[in-house]
């Protein structure tokens, strides 16, 4: 099974964010064990490097934590094209369009997010990390 895990999961992870870091540190050991594939978008890689510098305020320190998490989840490649498809897409918002343009185009089956409302035209199927993680013991 493979799923592109969205930002505000990988946040809740890095951040700890509470009520949502159990299902986030369970998604990052299930892809560290190889239980399934997950990814994070290419796109989503600089948001990462973004958002944890504001925190850090130290390159090197951000860059550690991006590697880091370059060993739990692979990265899903963005494409032009997936920007281009993603403009004419009928999901509302733009970052979350090419999120699901890179889902599809890379043939994962899940996105993975706390924000499934914004996905509701999403051509790959949309889960919560808790709702992932269910299917996955059921496996």
């Amino acid at each position: 099974m493979k799923a592109i895990i969205d930002t505000c999961v990988i946040l809740d992870y890095l951040q700890r964010r509470e009520p949502f870091f159990d299902d986030a540190l369970n998604l990052a050991i299930g892809s560290a064990n190889r239980e399934f594939e997950a990814y994070i978008s290419a796109n989503s890689i600089t948001d990462l490097y973004y958002i944890i510098h504001k925190y850090t305020h130290d390159d090197k320190e951000t860059r550690k934590h991006l590697t880091n998490l370059t060993q739990v989840f692979g990265i899903a490649d963005t494409l032009a094209e997936d920007c281009i498809y993603a403009l004419h897409s009928e999901i509302t918002d733009y970052e979350d369009a090419v999120m699901s343009e890179t889902a599809s185009r890379t043939g994962v089956d899940y996105i993975v997010t706390r924000n499934a409302r914004d996905y509701t035209k999403s051509k790959i199927p949309v889960v919560t990390p808790g709702e992932f993680l269910e299917m996955m013991d059921s496996n």
